[in-house]
């Protein structure tokens, strides 16, 4: 009997080629994220698209910055953060965090949370944390948050990212950045 999967004692086989891998994952619609969190010199915050939840008790949600951010470092020394879940017509927010600008927060309206966090403005979902773990994740850091508050705006919808770039639910097509 012949199987596509290699053996349990077989390596993993030919190495997987990095660009063929993010376009095959790329079919995964994911949604977008912005963490914040408030410093003593003013927020700072990052884009991230891998985040979920991970655990109802005790509540526990996951994301995974890149290991190149030099935003995360600086967030998992305060060891709170929040979580900003973008709307679809928010991707320039997306794109302006993502970017490496010295004040990513220069004409964005935000409030601040019951925990003292930068929530954005007109945002889906916020979600207040604890840093919980840490965890190796090759070329990311896999991070587990303790949710400590949170909410939604029902009437929003979600931006989604998907084969590079960006989406809508039921649109079926790209935004133009």
């Amino acid at each position: 009997m012949s199987s596509a999967l290699p053996s349990p004692g077989d390596p993993a086989g030919a190495p997987v080629d990095p660009q063929v891998m993010r376009d095959v994952l790329g079919h995964f619609a994911s949604g977008v994220i912005v963490v914040t969190a408030a410093t003593e010199g003013g927020p700072i915050g990052f884009t991230c698209q891998s985040f979920s939840s991970l655990s109802l008790d005790p509540p526990l949600i996951a994301l995974a910055p890149a290991r190149t951010s030099r935003t995360w470092p600086r967030l998992r020394a305060l060891g709170r953060f929040c979580v900003n879940v973008l709307a679809e017509d928010q991707h320039g927010l997306s794109t302006t965090f993502a970017g490496s600008a010295p004040d990513r927060f220069a004409g964005v309206a935000w409030r601040a949370s019951r925990q003292g966090q930068p929530v954005l403005d007109g945002v889906v979902a916020w979600i207040d944390c604890a840093l919980w773990a840490e965890y190796d994740g090759g070329d990311h850091t896999l991070v587990a948050g303790r949710v400590l508050d949170l909410g939604a705006d029902p009437a929003r919808r979600p931006l989604l990212f998907h084969r590079g770039g960006y989406g809508l639910l039921g649109g079926g097509t790209d935004l133009e950045v």
